[in-house]
């Protein structure tokens, strides 16, 4: 693929923190060939918010939506997507009791589906802990999972979607959850997927494929039916944690001269455009 392509490139799932590189990482992201972004939320307590009333909520969206605006400054177009990390529930629940952390982490996602009412946000995160937790503490992990894809429902918008690790079971059972909220699993998008294309498609619901090494191969494999993400985290007790924000660009125009440039229009722009209802437009790399 020659430099004068029109091709744009898409990074399905990455955060920004101004505390850490910020718009520096959106730089780097556009100088390898970067185009867009999904910026999702983080974590309350990674941003020093600490959620006691649904209203502290909006300090954690508002510093989303106020970084996806000072990335389009420098170019690069970023969709912000809005929720509450499942990993909530273990960091609240032991501070203020298992049934308002359940009525907190809910009237965070009311309000994620309020800023994509309101044009402020294009998706909304959810998911259950990846991480082994007491029975009460997963079935509660449930509660509020199904209640986010009734959310969505309505809301008219996608679902990322942060769980345990992704198997031909437990991504079954999220799809028949959807489907069972009245949410079309199409809409559902597992992040930090490994690549198993071919099972997603089986099941409805759409993979995010962690960019890590041979895995955009692997699932390049099976298919276009995916995206791309690194899961930047810009955490500045983690630099560079989990993959860099020039990733994506550069793998993918590495790959480009193999699989050539049908299939990454397709992962970058038709895949994304059709789950989010989105316009990924042409840009010149």
């Amino acid at each position: 693929m020659n430099t004068d392509s029109i091709f744009p490139i898409t990074d399905h799932h990455m955060h920004l923190d101004h505390r850490c590189q910020g718009v520096k990482a959106a730089k780097a992201f556009q100088r390898a060939g970067g185009t867009h972004i999904f910026l999702v939320s983080k974590p309350s307590w990674t941003i020093g918010v600490t959620v006691d009333h649904p209203d502290d909520y909006h300090k954690v969206f508002d510093e989303t939506v106020h970084m996806a605006a000072e990335v389009k400054k420098v170019g690069v177009t970023a969709f912000p997507v809005l929720g509450v990390h499942p990993a909530a529930i273990t960091k609240m629940y032991g501070r203020v009791g298992l049934d308002r952390t359940v009525e907190l982490m809910k009237s965070g996602l009311e309000l994620a589906a309020k800023y994509v009412g309101e044009g402020q946000a294009v998706g909304m995160k959810s998911g259950r802990p990846h991480y082994e937790v007491e029975p009460a503490l997963w079935e509660a992990s449930n509660e509020i999972l199904m209640y986010a894809m009734e959310l969505a429902r309505d809301a008219g918008c996608p679902l990322q979607l942060h769980t345990e690790s992704a198997t031909p079971e437990n991504i079954r059972e999220i799809a028949d959850m959807a489907r069972k909220s009245g949410l079309t699993p199409g809409k559902v998008i597992k992040h930090f997927s490994p690549p198993m294309v071919e099972e997603f498609a089986r099941c409805g619901l759409w993979p995010g494929v962690l960019a890590g090494k041979g895995m955009i191969k692997e699932s390049l494999l099976q298919g276009d039916r995916f995206m791309m993400e690194t899961d930047y985290i810009d955490d500045p007790e983690r630099p560079g944690a989990v993959l860099g924000p020039r990733t994506i660009p550069r793998k993918t125009l590495a790959l480009a001269g193999e699989w050539g440039d049908d299939v990454f229009w397709k992962i970058h722009k038709e895949n994304p455009e059709q789950i989010y209802g989105v316009e990924i437009e042409r840009t010149t790399i």
